[in-house]
């Protein structure tokens, strides 16, 4: 069994770890970690899990074979300074801290990404885990630049869930500001964009310009992106299909659907689906997943499946919930 330790397990993401590795069939969760819950079962603070588990929360992490760091940006570096982490452990962090810049304190963080970069993280030692924003629009994205197809601005309009703000109460995430209500944030600044063009830009021979308008939801889980930008002279809509279709074919998560997508078909999974069209001169692709699975902790898992020469899809085979 590989021992899991899962530090910052108090937040969403460290909620969604502890749901999806307490059923993973090669995963042993030995310790959770947190600044504020010292000594409290992990069931009193994720109450869904009463009669799952008997662990309760410490502030050391012994000896695991893999550590999740689910901490606030800029923390996971802190995290990695103050605890004595060893050598044979392998990393993979959730937060931001190395997903633009993966060389720190001896260790080398790669982008985790599973759709474009298997054989790398198979032998990676440390993972970056990607943002969730950054996931549902590099999906979007990938059969375009591996094809050679972006040779415009992209536009993307997306939405995600008051999930994606974290469990800290502010004043945008409170039921009665999100409920009956849309609204704008970081308008062509969100912190994501730069691991997109960077990442993206290793496929597309460029970085493009994207040009991102994030919108809160008044809903808890899921991203839906709307991604756009100027189609190739002579290409058909069948043969856009076909792109996205061969890219995708040896995934076992993302999939394209030959009708439009909605959110309901992916949340609570570790599922990407993506529809593209052609019109008046664009192509236009829309993705969908859930912000706290396939966005970040169902991606994580996957990541480390592919780490330990696991099944890729060990563990993360969870119901949808359609209604």
């Amino acid at each position: 069994m590989i021992k899991a330790a899962i530090a910052g397990g108090t937040g969403y993401t460290g909620g969604e770890l502890f749901r999806i590795l307490l059923r993973h069939p090669d995963v042993e969760i030995t310790a959770a970690t947190t600044t504020s819950s010292e000594g409290t079962p992990v069931c009193d603070v994720h109450r869904d899990l009463i009669g799952e588990t008997d662990l309760k929360f410490g502030t050391e992490i012994g000896n695991p074979d893999v550590l999740f760091l689910c901490l606030g940006h800029g923390l996971s570096r802190e995290f990695i300074d103050s605890h004595k982490i060893g050598e044979s452990c392998r990393i993979i962090d959730l937060g931001n801290d190395f997903r633009l810049d993966g060389d720190y304190a001896g260790r080398h963080f790669v982008y985790g990404l599973c759709e474009c970069d298997k054989e790398n993280i198979r032998q990676a030692r440390d993972i970056a885990n990607p943002g969730c924003f950054a996931t549902a629009i590099q999906l979007a994205l990938l059969p375009l630049a591996s094809a050679g197809l972006i040779r415009d601005e992209v536009h993307v309009t997306a939405i995600t869930g008051s999930t994606g703000a974290g469990k800290k109460l502010a004043e945008t995430s409170h039921f009665s500001y999100r409920d009956n209500n849309i609204s704008i944030y970081k308008l062509f600044s969100h912190q994501h964009l730069a691991e997109i063009r960077k990442n993206i830009g290793k496929f597309a021979g460029h970085e493009p310009k994207v040009n991102f308008v994030p919108m809160r939801g008044d809903f808890t889980r899921g991203i839906f992106a709307s991604v756009y930008t100027k189609a190739a002279a002579g290409i058909s809509e069948d043969r856009y299909v076909g792109m996205f279709e061969d890219y995708y074919a040896d995934s076992p998560f993302v999939f394209h659907s030959d009708k439009g997508v909605s959110l309901k078909e992916v949340v609570n999974t570790n599922k990407g689906l993506v529809h593209v069209e052609l019109h008046d001169g664009y192509v236009h692709v829309s993705s969908v997943i859930d912000n706290l699975v396939k966005g970040a902790s169902g991606q994580a898992v996957q990541n480390m499946n592919l780490m330990f020469g696991l099944d890729e899809t060990a563990g993360l085979r969870l119901k949808p919930s359609a209604f």
